[in-house]
């Protein structure tokens, strides 16, 4: 991949500077289109914006028609930004603060999910004197979750309320005049690519709501069922086959459709909607060998791209990285890609195989629209935020400026001495 819509890519490094994280509206709108038509109407897909804040990005998702799921006070004012209606938004996540339920209540939001029977208590007491503020309680099933590397449910979990300390703590809300419970938010994992894996879920979710609704009276306006749609990164793994995905999914969502055709039901979307979207631009700045191994060394790393990296990972693996200056591919090298940070962890592709890599070159770390400069630490060496382009009609708009020295210094308070 050489262009974007036509646009070389070459240019737009030119005109934009690297390292910059380049988004294509066009996948994004066929990735969301796509799950759109194959899924049941019935389910509303909504844009976790912690997988990609960018305003310009969720913009994008929202005038195809994506709700927002917002997790903090920043989040909220971006999603208002970006055109979503407070009546499709949620937020969730625990620690919420004061400043935040207030800002979610004077919003008038479709739901704040309630995490835990101190913060329902909170919410109560900052509403006294207000019209009652509608809550979904998240749950902490007691099932196991399936097919996900990094579980959000089913174990002892700072997220929701333990499903077997569910009815106490709806007994609780009501005696909270300024709490309407509306229903149940569940998320049991993330990065799921077995088609059967999400169907489980989504099933087990169902069936604990309308438990629960049974056992405690609760009312179900709403049911978040989650998400977790999974991308596949790396060598032997394999894309979610979406469409076995959305008849199992379209199965249990009509059968609980059709017993509680009031329910409003969700599912949340991140990964899956933005990381096909989009790529991480970075310029070789030196090819050197070191004890029979070659580096090609960028000007952008673990500051801009945690994930790639793979900090944490017991065995480090490679993100897709293809060369964006040569596509002559008859002379294929093996290279470590690493950043120009002062630890050996910088390493965005180890081992890769590349046509003959020289200083200047570009090359694209790919599947990057996701979890990339926002969870990574982007002041690590004072480097900065990069840039971040969209790619819109075949035109090409800088949707973040890079941070400047200016940025950064302007921030910090030196003591007069």
């Amino acid at each position: 991949m050489t262009h974007v819509q036509g646009l070389p890519i070459a240019e737009l490094a030119d005109e934009f500077g690297t390292p910059f994280y380049l988004y294509d509206a066009d996948v994004l709108a066929s990735t969301y289109t796509t799950l759109r038509k194959l899924l049941h109407p019935a389910l509303e897909l909504y844009y976790s914006l912690k997988a990609n804040p960018n305003v310009s990005v969720c913009a994008e998702l929202v005038d195809l028609g994506a709700g927002a799921e917002v997790s903090s006070g920043i989040e909220l004012r971006t999603a208002a930004a970006a055109g979503a209606k407070a009546e499709h938004t949620i937020f969730l996540g625990p620690g919420k603060s004061d400043e935040e339920l207030r800002a979610c209540v004077d919003a008038g939001i479709r739901a704040i999910v309630v995490e835990s029977e101190t913060e329902l208590r909170r919410l109560d007491r900052l509403v006294a004197g207000r019209a009652p503020v509608d809550v979904l309680l998240r749950v902490n099933p007691s099932f196991s979750t399936k097919g996900s590397g990094l579980s959000m449910g089913g174990k002892p979990r700072q997220f929701g309320i333990d499903e077997e300390d569910f009815p106490a703590v709806v007994a609780v809300a009501a005696g909270l005049p300024g709490i309407r419970i509306r229903g149940v938010h569940a998320y049991l994992g993330t990065r799921i690519l077995n088609h059967a894996d999400i169907v489980h879920n989504t099933a087990g979710v169902l069936r604990m709501a309308d438990e629960l609704r049974r056992r405690c009276g609760i009312e179900l306006e709403t049911v978040d069922v989650g998400g977790g749609l999974g991308v596949a990164y790396f060598e032997n793994e394999a894309d979610l086959d979406v469409e076995a995905m959305a008849t199992g999914v379209n199965e249990v969502i009509a059968e609980f459709a059709a017993a509680h055709p009031e329910t409003r039901l969700i599912m949340e979307l991140g990964r899956y909607l933005v990381a096909l979207a989009g790529t991480y631009v970075v310029r070789v700045r030196d090819v050197k060998r070191s004890r029979g191994e070659t580096f090609a060394v960028a000007d952008g790393g673990t500051n801009h791209h945690m994930a790639a990296v793979g900090i944490g990972s017991f065995v480090k693996r490679n993100f897709p990285i293809r060369a964006l200056s040569s596509v002559d591919e008859s002379a294929m090298s093996t290279y470590t890609v690493t950043g120009p940070l002062c630890t050996p962890n910088d390493v965005l592709g180890k081992r890769v195989q590349l046509p003959g890599v020289e200083v200047g070159d570009l090359l694209g770390v790919e599947r990057s629209g996701a979890y990339g400069p926002t969870a990574s630490p982007v002041q690590f060496l004072s480097h900065g935020y990069p840039a971040e382009v969209l790619v819109r009609a075949g035109v090409a708009h800088l949707v973040r400026r890079r941070d400047t020295a200016e940025d950064i210094l302007d921030r910090q308070l030196l003591i007069q001495r």
